[in-house]
C-alpha cells in the first residue's frame, strides 16, 4: 500500500481545445524531495458565496445598481440641479421621494441578501468528516481543501466535487440522487476507482499515496461528465452505508457553483417596455420645458440672455419633473413579489398525492405567463407519468402480452426455448438496477416480493425497473449484484451467477447500453439493448423483419420500444476489448470521442434476440390542458427523444393532433427520397395553398372548413435545416425562414429524436423570429434544462426547482397557471404601469397650463408638501374666475383636492373585485389626505403654523364656491368613465341577449322545418 501510484481521471468534458490540468495529491501527501519536480498549487477553500453584498460594499454597490435605472438616475440629476441653481421647488420635492425609493429598495435587497448569507453560513459551517492520520475528524465544510479525504455517510450531501475511492459495498458501488442538481429523483450508480476500492477503513485509506490529474474546473453540469467516479456537490448518498472520496473541486470551483453563476437573468417584456416609456415621457418633459422657455422669452421680448435661458430651461425641467414616476419601480417590484403568493396559495395547484404545491423561483416573470404564445413541452415525464410498465415481449416472433400483471404467451414454439431464455437472461443482466432489501426506499412505491422479505428495484431509468420486474413475472428474477457477480433465479428456481466485467453505459447519442458478463461455464457474452435505430444496423443475424414489424406496431400504439441483441466473445476478443476500453477511459484529451469510437468498435456484429414494449401512461387531464391552450391561441410543440411513431401516438392521445389533422412529415426518410430544398418547398406550398403567403393565425377563426395541419420533424432533419445552406440558388432562399413559415401555419409541431441541445436550438429559433413571440418551456429532467434556460419562461418538475423559473407537480396545473394566474398578472401589471403614468401626467398638466396665467415665472401651483404627498393626481379643468376668487395657494390646494379625489375615485371605478383591503386603501387614502391637510395647515396641530399654508385648507373649505367647484369638477372628470362603463355593460348585455335569441329562433326553425338550414 505504500507504493505510490498515479491515477489519471478526466472529470469533465471540455471544449475541443486543450484545457490546462491540475494535479491533486490525495491526503496532501506530496512526493519526497528530489524524487520529481514538485510545484505546489493553490486552490480555494470550500466556502460557498451566493450573496451579492458584504458589510463593506453594500452601500456603494447597491447605490450603483439602483442608479443604473433611468428613473432613479433622472431624479438624482434633478435633485442636483435643484441644489445648484435657484429652482421654483424645494430640493426636498425630488430628494425625499428619491431617498424613500432608494431606501425601501435597499432594505428589500439587503434583507434578501441577508437570507442568502444565512443560507451560506448554514452550508459553510456544516460538519464534514475528514480522514487525518488514520482517524476520522470533524471540521467545518468551509475549511475543506483540495486533496482532503472525506468520509460521507448515507443520506448526507456531498460537500464538494469528489472522486470516489471506496465504498462500504464490496463491489465498490454507491447510489446517488441528484434531485437538487437536475430534478431527477432516481438513483444513479457510481463506481469506485478499481485500484482503490479495497481501501475500506480510515486506516487503509490514509496509507494511500496517489495523485489525480484532472482538468481545471468547468461549468459543464449536464453533459456526460467523463467519469463514473465523480460525485458532484449537492448530490445525496443513498442506500450505501458510507464512502471514502477525495476532494478535487471546492468552493466556488465546484460544478454546481459554476453552473449557478452562468445562469442569465431573465426580464419580462413589460419590464423592458417600461424603460422605453420612460424615455418617451422624458421627451414629453423636455418638450414642455422647451415650450415654456421659448414662450417666456417671446413674451418678455428679451432673446439675448442665452445662459439665463438655459437656467430657466432647467428650472422648468424641475417644475415638471414629476411626470416621471419615481416610485414606479419599487411599487412594481412589491406588486410582483406579493402577487407571486397567489400561485403558492392556490389549492387547485396542490398535489395531495405528493404533498407538494407549486414553487415560484422568480417573481419577475409573473406577467409573462399571461403573454405566452408558444409552449414547448417534453413528452416523457411531462405529458406522461414516467411510470413504466412492461406490456409486451417479442422473441423471434413469440409474443408475451402482459395483461393485469399476468403474462399471456402466444405463438410459443418449444424449439425456441433456449433462445427465449437467453433473451430473458439478457434483460436480467443488461441494466444498472440495484436491489434494496427494505420495506421503503425514499418513498418510492415500486417493489417485488421475494419470499418473506420485500425488496425494491432501484435504477436511474424507470424503463429498466419495468423490464426487470416484467422478467420476474416470466420466471427470471434478478436477485442482486454481489462480489461483482450478478445473481438471477431461473424458472427452475436455480441460481445462476454471472461475473460483471464491463458496463457500457447508455447515452443519448448512442441510444443503447451494453454489458459484458462471464457465465459460470466460462463463456463471455456481450448483451446490448437500445433503440431500434441503433440496434438494427448492427445486427448480422436474427429474425429482423418479424421483430421490426412488431416494433413498428407497438410504436404506433404509443408504447416505448427497445431491441435486445447479443454476441459471444472469445477470451482473446475480450482481452482486446478491455485494452480498447482502458485506453479510452484513461485518456485526458478527447476522452468522450475516444470512448465513442471504442463503443462503436465493440458494439457490432450482433445476433438479434427480440424487442420489448413498455407503456408510459398519459398524465391526468393532459389532453384537456393542451386543448385549452390551443383554444387560448397558443401553439404547443412537443420536443422528445422518442421515435416518431411512439411520439405521434402520444400526440394523438393528448389531442395535440386530431384525427382530421393533416400530418406533414419532415423526416430523414423523406429527405432521402427528395432533396431537403424540394421537401421544404413542397410543404410550404401545401400549407399556403389556401391563403397565399398569409399565415394561418389570420384565418384560424374565420372558417370552419380550414384544413388543420400538424408537422413532424426528426432531429437529423432539423440539423440540416439549421445548418447554413451551401448551395442556395436563386429560388432556394433561406431554409430557416421557409421552415418557420411552415411552422407558423401548423397548429401543432412534433419534434422527435431530439438531442437536448437541439431542443434549445428550436426554442432559440422561434424566439429570434420576426414576431419575437413569448415562449415557455416545460420539462422534467436534465435533458430539458437547456431549453428551459433558453425560453422566456421555464417550468420544471417540483424537485427540479434549481433551473426553472417556476415548478409544478403535474402538467394539468399549467392550464390554470397560464390562463388564470398569467392572465390576471398581466392585467394587474398593465393597469398599474398605465395608472402610474396617467396620474403623473395629469398631475403635471395643470402646472403646465398654470404657467400661461403666471407669465411663465415658474411659479408652482402646489405647495412643496403637496408635491411630497403626491400619490394620486388627475387633470381637472379650472378657469380664471376661480383664480381671481381665491389666492394662489388656496387655488392650488383646491386643484390638488380635485385631483386626489378624482384619481382615487377613478381607481375605484377600475376595480374589478372588492375586498376589505380595497376599501381600506381607497377610502383610507381620501381620509388620510383630509387629515394631513388639516394637520399641515396648523388646524389640528397649531405648532405646524407653516407660513405659506397656514389655515389655507380651512379657508378653502369655508367657501361655498370652492365646495361647488370641487364637486362639479370631480363629476365632470369622472363622467366619461362612468358613461363608458354603462355603455360597455349595456352593449355586452344586448349582444348576449341577441345571441341567445338567435339561437332559440334557429332551434325552433330546425324543429319546424326538419331540413338543414
Amino acid at each position: 500500500h505504500r507504493k505510490r501510484k498515479s491515477y489519471r481521471f478526466e472529470t469533465c468534458t471540455g471544449e475541443e481545445s486543450w484545457v490546462d490540468s491540475r494535479t491533486v495529491y490525495i491526503g496532501h501527501k506530496v512526493p519526497p524531495p528530489g524524487t520529481e519536480a514538485y510545484i505546489p498549487q493553490r486552490f480555494p477553500d470550500n466556502r460557498v458565496v451566493s450573496s451579492k453584498y458584504t458589510f463593506w460594499n453594500f452601500i456603494p454597490k447597491n447605490l450603483f445598481e439602483q442608479f443604473r435605472r433611468i428613473a432613479n438616475f433622472y431624479f438624482l440629476i434633478i435633485f442636483l440641479v435643484q441644489l445648484i441653481i435657484d429652482t421654483p421647488t424645494s430640493p426636498m420635492t425630488s430628494g425625499l421621494p428619491l431617498f424613500f425609493v432608494i431606501t425601501v429598495t435597499a432594505i428589500k435587497q439587503g434583507y434578501e441578501d441577508w437570507i442568502r448569507h444565512k443560507a451560506d453560513n448554514a452550508v459553510n459551517q456544516c460538519p464534514v468528516h475528514v480522514i487525518q492520520h488514520g482517524k476520522v475528524v470533524r471540521k467545518q465544510s468551509q475549511k475543506l481543501q483540495v486533496g482532503d479525504i472525506v468520509q460521507v455517510k448515507e443520506d448526507e450531501t456531498f460537500p464538494c466535487d469528489l472522486i470516489l475511492l471506496s465504498t462500504s459495498r464490496e463491489d465498490g458501488t454507491c447510489f446517488v440522487t441528484t434531485a437538487s442538481l437536475d430534478g431527477e429523483s432516481s438513483h444513479k450508480t457510481y463506481y469506485a476507482v478499481q485500484d482503490t476500492k479495497a481501501f475500506n477503513t480510515a486506516e487503509e485509506v490514509d496509507t494511500l499515496h496517489a495523485t489525480i490529474e484532472c482538468e481545471q474546473p468547468q461549468p459543464d453540469l449536464y453533459k456526460p461528465l467523463g467519469s463514473e467516479n465523480l460525485l458532484l456537490r449537492g448530490a445525496t448518498l443513498k442506500n450505501t452505508e458510507y464512502i471514502h472520496a477525495v476532494a478535487i473541486y471546492t468552493g466556488m470551483e465546484t460544478k454546481m457553483a459554476l453552473n449557478y453563476q452562468s445562469k442569465s437573468q431573465k426580464r419580462s417584456a413589460v419590464e423592458k417596455s417600461m424603460n422605453a416609456y420612460l424615455i418617451v415621457y422624458l421627451g414629453i418633459l423636455i418638450s414642455k420645458a422647451l415650450i415654456n422657455t421659448v414662450l417666456k422669452y417671446v413674451w418678455q421680448a428679451n432673446p439675448n440672455l442665452l445662459i439665463r435661458a438655459f437656467t430657466d430651461f432647467l428650472a422648468f425641467m424641475v417644475l415638471f419633473n414629476y411626470i416621471i414616476p419615481v416610485s414606479m419601480y419599487v411599487t412594481v417590484e412589491m406588486q410582483k413579489f406579493l402577487g407571486s403568493y397567489f400561485i403558492l396559495w392556490d389549492d387547485d395547484m396542490f398535489d395531495e398525492e405528493l404533498g407538494e404545491g407549486p414553487l415560484v423561483n422568480t417573481s419577475d416573470l409573473n406577467e409573462e405567463l399571461g403573454q405566452v404564445e408558444y409552449v414547448f413541452t417534453d413528452k416523457t415525464g411531462t405529458l406522461t407519468e414516467n411510470n413504466m410498465e412492461l406490456r409486451e415481449c417479442c422473441v423471434d416472433g413469440n409474443v408475451y402480452v402482459f395483461v393485469c400483471r399476468i403474462s399471456v404467451q402466444t405463438c410459443m414454439c418449444v424449439s425456441h426455448q433456449e433462445r427465449e431464455e437467453l433473451f430473458f437472461r439478457a434483460l436480467c443482466l443488461c441494466h444498472t438496477v440495484q436491489v434494496k432489501e427494505e420495506e421503503t426506499v425514499d418513498g418510492i412505491k415500486r417493489g417485488i416480493h421475494q419470499g418473506k422479505s420485500t425488496s425494491f428495484y432501484i435504477s436511474s431509468s424507470p424503463d429498466e425497473v419495468a423490464l426487470v420486474e416484467g422478467m420476474k413475472r416470466l420466471g427470471f428474477t434478478y436477485l442482486r449484484l454481489k462480489d461483482s457477480h450478478m445473481e438471477i433465479l431461473n424458472r427452475e428456481d436455480e441460481m445462476e451467477r454471472f461475473e460483471l466485467l464491463e458496463v457500457l453505459n447508455f447515452d443519448s447519442v448512442r441510444r443503447r447500453m451494453s454489458v459484458i458478463v462471464k457465465s459460470s461455464s466460462g463463456e463471455y457474452y456481450l448483451f446490448c439493448k437500445g433503440a431500434d435505430s441503433s440496434i438494427f444496423p448492427r445486427v448480422v443475424s436474427g429474425k429482423v423483419e418479424q421483430v421490426r414489424a412488431r416494433v413498428e406496431h407497438n410504436a404506433v400504439e404509443g408504447l416505448r420500444t427497445l431491441c435486445v441483441a447479443y454476441k459471444k466473445l472469445t477470451h482473446e476478443e475480450y482481452d482486446q476489448t478491455c485494452r480498447l476500453l482502458n485506453s479510452a477511459k484513461l485518456a485526458l484529451q478527447d476522452r468522450d470521442k475516444k470512448l465513442a469510437e471504442a463503443y462503436d468498435v465493440i458494439e457490432k456484429d450482433f445476433i438479434l434476440l427480440g424487442a420489448t414494449a413498455v407503456e408510459d401512461r398519459l398524465q391526468d387531464k393532459a389532453a384537456d390542458t393542451i386543448e385549452s391552450l390551443h383554444k387560448a391561441g397558443m401553439k404547443v410543440w412537443v420536443l422528445t427523444g422518442d421515435k416518431m411513431e411512439t411520439a405521434a401516438a402520444t400526440c394523438y392521445a393528448s389531442k395535440l393532433f386530431h384525427r382530421n389533422t393533416q400530418i406533414l412529415e419532415l423526416t430523414t426518410k423523406r429527405t432521402e427520397e427528395q432533396s431537403l430544398h424540394d421537401v421544404l418547398f413542397d410543404l410550404s406550398r401545401t400549407v399556403l395553398r389556401q391563403h397565399g403567403s398569409m399565415t394561418r393565425d389570420i384565418f384560424s377563426g374565420l372558417s370552419g372548413d380550414y384544413q388543420d395541419y400538424g408537422l413532424i420533424i426528426a432531429g437529423a432533419t432539423l440539423s440540416a435545416v439549421l445548418k447554413p445552406t451551401q448551395d442556395v440558388t436563386n429560388n432556394g432562399g433561406n431554409y430557416k425562414e421557409i421552415f418557420l413559415e411552415i411552422c407558423r401555419n401548423c397548429s401543432a409541431v412534433l419534434c422527435c429524436r431530439m438531442a437536448p441541445l437541439q431542443k434549445a436550438q428550436i426554442v432559440k429559433l422561434i424566439k429570434a423570429s420576426k414576431e419575437h413571440p413569448i415562449t415557455l418551456a416545460i420539462g422534467d429532467g436534465a435533458n430539458d434544462v437547456s431549453m428551459i434556460l433558453e425560453a422566456h419562461v421555464g417550468i420544471e418538475g417540483r424537485q427540479a426547482a434549481r433551473n426553472s423559473d417556476y415548478a409544478i407537480t403535474k402538467f394539468k396545473h399549467l392550464k390554470k397557471m397560464l390562463l388564470v394566474h398569467g392572465h390576471y398578472y398581466y392585467i394587474r401589471i398593465a393597469e398599474l404601469v398605465q395608472y402610474f403614468f396617467y396620474k403623473n401626467v395629469c398631475f403635471i398638466f395643470p402646472q403646465f397650463l398654470y404657467q400661461f396665467f403666471c407669465g411663465f415665472s415658474q411659479q408652482p401651483l402646489y405647495d412643496t408638501c403637496l408635491f411630497l404627498h403626491q400619490c394620486q393626481s388627475l387633470f381637472a379643468f379650472f378657469n380664471i374666475s376661480l383664480f381671481q376668487m381665491f389666492g394662489n395657494w388656496t387655488f392650488g390646494t383646491l386643484v390638488f383636492t380635485v385631483l386626489v379625489f378624482t384619481v382615487t375615485l377613478k381607481l375605484a371605478l377600475d376595480t374589478h373585485y372588492w375586498t376589505w383591503i380595497n376599501h381600506f386603501v381607497i377610502w383610507g387614502s381620501l381620509l388620510f389626505y383630509v387629515i394631513f391637510s388639516l394637520l399641515w395647515g396648523g388646524i389640528i396641530w397649531p405648532f405646524l403654523n407653516y407660513q405659506r399654508m397656514y389655515y389655507v385648507f380651512m379657508q378653502m373649505l369655508s367657501s361655498g364656491p370652492a365646495w361647488l367647484s370641487i364637486i362639479l369638477l370631480i363629476i365632470v372628470s369622472l363622467l366619461p368613465d362612468v358613461v363608458k362603463k354603462v355603455l360597455k355593460f349595456n352593449v355586452c348585455a344586448c349582444v348576449n341577449c341577441l345571441t341567445t335569441g338567435l339561437t332559440r329562433v334557429m332551434l325552433c326553425l330546425s324543429l319546424i322545418f326538419p331540413f338543414k338550414l
